[in-house]
């Protein structure tokens, strides 16, 4: 059993709670494609009532596949600065999705954009073609997390704020830093690998 199918089983046990998930999040003007990676969803087009769970279960798929995926890359990319992101990145994900383990984030099941990135940077070939799959669904997923990130802390301003919500917006401001320097990096390899 794959690593990814054994995921979607142990998760078969929550499909509720993530309905109700989904459900918050297409009211809060986020949809489906939250859960992909490679999503382009703008801070803008996020609306208010963001909750620090609502952070961690937008943060926690993304998070999930950049690991997979980055496992993948620091065994097979082969310009010198994509192997130096996984590395970082891979490093970082193990982090993320560590701690939102520790605060009970399920994981959830990847969806079909997901599913489509993870197969394509699979199956892309070495080289090149690999380097610029990986970066580009980096730069992608890190634009998604930085606008989620932004948004969560714009729109969450609760007046007595719980201690969940505390640690969610802490979080989140450590989290939004590396997003946006990934964003750039990203942005700067693919400027690199397109030379």
């Amino acid at each position: 059993m794959s690593e990814v199918d054994q995921m979607n089983a142990e998760l078969s046990a929550e499909t509720n709670d993530r309905r109700v998930f989904l459900s918050k999040l297409t009211a809060a003007g986020l949809g489906v494609g939250l859960l992909g990676l490679g999503s382009t969803v703008g801070a803008a087009s996020m609306k208010m009532g963001l909750t620090e769970k609502d952070f961690r279960m937008g943060v926690v798929g993304p998070a999930t596949l950049s690991r997979i995926v980055s496992q993948l890359a620091v065994l097979r990319a082969t310009q010198a600065d994509t192997r130096e992101f996984a590395r970082f990145e891979l490093r970082e994900a193990i982090a993320v999705t560590t701690v939102l383990q520790e605060l009970k984030t399920p994981t959830p099941p990847m969806d079909a954009k997901a599913k489509a990135t993870l197969a394509k940077i699979r199956s892309a070939a070495p080289g090149r073609e690999f380097d610029v799959a990986y970066i580009t669904a980096q730069h992608d997923n890190h634009i998604f997390l930085m606008n989620l990130a932004t948004a969560y802390l714009k729109n969450t301003t609760p007046s007595e704020p719980t201690f969940a919500e505390q640690q969610g917006r802490h979080l989140a401001t450590l989290a939004l830093n590396q997003f946006t320097e990934h964003v750039e990096l990203t942005a700067r390899i693919l400027s690199e690998l397109q030379q």
